[in-house]
């Protein structure tokens, strides 16, 4: 199964945001593991590295996303993956390009704590629990 890990759920495991860390920690092992294949948004790795850096400081947000890079694969965002987000009716644009470089990319489904931000979604949108419990139930 590709994914596409949002910001919020990567943010959960490298911040060790409690309780949302566990869900987020079981899914992105598996994406290490090669169980399936994550992905990230290119643009989301600034914005990542940017808010880990204020929390845990630069070395340690370099570390952790430089480990992320090693097991998630970066979605291409370029100008039709950008017209295509404006063409959407997504209220923010950061999930919009998200959404279409996923779509365009042959994505999935996406994992997001934020459901609501992907109403608008083409492709499934899962919670973390949601997830973990549906691949547990295809195992």
């Amino acid at each position: 199964m590709r994914v596409l890990f949002d910001v919020d759920v990567v943010l959960d495991l490298l911040l060790d945001r409690s309780p949302f860390s566990r869900d987020a920690g079981i899914l992105l092992s598996k994406a290490e593991q090669g169980e399936l294949a994550g992905h990230i948004c290119a643009t989301a790795v600034t914005t990542i590295y940017y808010i880990a850096r204020k929390a845990i400081g630069d070395r340690r947000a370099r570390k952790g996303v430089r480990k992320l890079l090693t097991f998630l694969e970066p979605l291409v965002v370029n100008r039709t993956v950008l017209e295509g987000a404006f063409d959407t009716t997504f209220k923010d644009f950061e999930d919009a390009v998200s959404h279409e470089a996923a779509r365009q990319a042959g994505v999935e489904c996406i994992v997001t704590r934020n459901i609501r931000d992907f109403k608008e979604s083409k492709l499934p949108v899962y919670s973390p629990s949601d997830l973990v419990r549906t691949l547990a139930a295809a195992e």
